[in-house]
């Protein structure tokens, strides 16, 4: 299962948390795929929460009822939105290219929602590297390089391809799930499927 996010989306949070043990009792392989939805929201026109304060409002409640669900630690609203020059992103991407990619967006997803440490803001992308024994200096550098800056290209171009739209997404083979209340259907869709026509063509 192809597990496609954005680090500064609220909702993937619930997913980051949970993800990899539901995974593992299901013996469904997961791959880590950081994008920048922002992008596609923009092409598409969709401002998320700006000016609709009742949606904000909705929102916080319902990923504290889902966090009291799933067991994780809720701490209020964090700030919102976060990592507007998408540096968690760059480093979130490159992570998941060198091989330590949950590692990352768990303790960056943990720093924001837990101690409200926004990534991407005030040196706390940074601070996360550096608690997890990398160097940040070197990482950030490497972060920015054209090669890091392709990367996060190719992989929103791949969400687009199979039709992504927001954060957190699932995919099987050809099979969208969106939404961290999606997480468990998508595991199992992936140990069987349960419809015999493939999902239309974009």
């Amino acid at each position: 299962m192809e597990f496609f996010f954005f680090p500064g989306s609220t909702y993937t949070w619930l997913s980051v948390m949970r993800i990899e043990a539901l995974a593992a009792l299901r013996g469904v392989p997961v791959r880590w795929r950081p994008f920048n939805v922002r992008a596609i929201m923009q092409e598409m026109d969709n401002r998320f929460l700006q000016g609709k304060p009742l949606k904000y409002r909705y929102m916080w409640r319902d990923i504290e009822r889902r966090a009291a669900l799933h067991g994780l630690d809720w701490n209020g609203p964090p700030e919102h939105p976060v990592d507007r020059n998408l540096e968690a992103l760059r480093v979130a991407t490159l992570a998941a290219a060198e091989g330590w990619g949950p590692e990352f967006a768990r303790a960056s997803f943990e720093d924001w929602f837990t101690h409200h440490r926004s990534p991407g803001v005030g040196g706390h992308t940074a601070q996360v590297i550096g608690r997890l024994g990398r160097d940040a200096s070197a990482i950030l550098a490497r972060a920015e390089a054209p090669e890091n800056l392709a990367r996060i290209e190719a992989e929103t171009d791949a969400a687009r391809q199979v039709g992504i739209f927001g954060s957190p997404s699932f995919v099987v083979g050809e099979e969208l799930f969106w939404g961290d209340d999606r997480l468990e259907a998508a595991l199992d869709w992936a140990r069987r499927p349960t419809l015999p026509t493939p999902m239309p063509p974009i």
